[in-house]
């Protein structure tokens, strides 16, 4: 709040107060008082006023300070209110209860929004596990009735647990901490649950699978990283050429760290699209021959990598094939992570 905006919304008092300082020594001067008294009596007046005005700015102003420094504090500016002193003037009184009423008003809209999509995270919760019923069942037909179009159809009710399984761990991705279970698992092991998962698109589209395996131990959650190397997975199949398709998976120990990594002979990612694979719902070229992308598979990957502690980089070139990369953190990381919460708790 500036001194020079304050006095020029008072140019009304200031000019009234001035007046009756005129009507004062005219006054005085009707009734012939010594000019000595007239002289004192003036600069007293003037004195009083300019106190009585800087005073009155400097509760303004301290207050007004404060109330801009909490908005630049804040991301969530309805909230200003909760980091605001009460004011000792009746504007600011009338302000502040203004505020109050405003971020009442918006934190129940926001709870009322939550409400709604924590209900609308329920229902589809629960509608993709009733799908994966028919899915599965649907499955183990097919699996008991062996034949050139099944496998066809295996192949395509893979694909669509997929997208099932897509949708569920994207609504879970905003509190991952809540479902998160962190333990020491074999990485050799998790790649073999997802190679398992796609037996069915492997053998239907003739990919052959390199894997070399390490024996490296990591700290994990096992349900959420089978997850991410099946989108990968599930990706290096999709873009794979048919016949002649190959996926090179290789697990090794580099220092205090495990490395996963994924290599396809597909079609490749074009330079221009390379930077942008790890945005929401980005498809890119690719997604054009693809009917069937998302954009939301290595989007969720980067996301829940970072949210477990993991690295995830990818390189390509276009015609040649596709590399991705999970490193895996040493366990102390973890451990540190743990002590931290442990001293938090006490």
């Amino acid at each position: 709040m500036k001194l020079r905006a304050y006095v020029g919304d008072h140019l009304v008092s200031i000019f009234i107060y001035l007046l009756f300082l005129i009507c004062l020594e005219l006054f005085l001067l009707i009734f012939d008082v010594h000019p000595s008294i007239m002289i004192a009596s003036a600069v007293l007046v003037l004195l009083f006023g300019g106190a009585l005005l800087a005073y009155e700015y400097q509760r303004r102003a301290a207050y007004y300070r404060q109330l801009f420094a909490a908005l630049d504090q804040l991301d969530q500016k309805y909230l200003v209110h909760e980091l605001t002193g009460s004011p000792s003037f009746l504007e600011g009184k009338m302000l502040e209860e203004i505020l109050y009423e405003t971020d009442k008003s918006m934190s129940e809209h926001i709870l009322s929004y939550q409400n709604a999509l924590e209900d609308f995270k329920d229902y589809i919760e629960m509608w993709v596990h009733e799908v994966k019923l028919p899915i599965a069942a649907g499955q183990l037909i097919l699996h008991n009735n062996p034949g050139t179009m099944n496998k066809k159809l295996r192949e395509q009710f893979s694909r669509i647990e997929n997208d099932v399984e897509q949708v569920l761990y994207y609504m879970r991705s905003e509190n991952t901490e809540k479902d998160y279970l962190i333990k020491r698992c074999a990485l050799d092991e998790l790649v073999q649950n997802v190679i398992r998962r796609n037996k069915d698109s492997l053998l239907y589209r003739r990919i052959r699978i390199e894997f070399e395996e390490s024996g490296a131990m990591v700290f994990t959650d096992s349900k959420w990283i089978e997850f991410i190397i099946n989108q990968i997975m599930s990706n290096a199949i999709k873009y794979c050429p048919s016949e002649d398709g190959c996926i090179h998976i290789e697990t090794k120990k580099k220092d205090n760290e495990a490395i996963l990594t994924i290599t396809d002979n597909g079609i490749g990612i074009s330079r221009a699209d390379l930077g942008r694979v790890f945005e929401k719902s980005f498809t890119g070229a690719n997604g054009r021959v693809a009917k069937t992308s998302t954009g939301m598979g290595l989007y969720l990957c980067d996301k829940l990598c970072r949210r477990l502690g993991h690295g995830i980089t990818i390189a390509s070139t276009e015609g040649q094939g596709t590399s991705v990369r999970i490193t895996f953190a040493a366990d102390s990381y973890y451990q540190v992570v743990n002590e931290e919460g442990s001293e938090g708790d006490e």
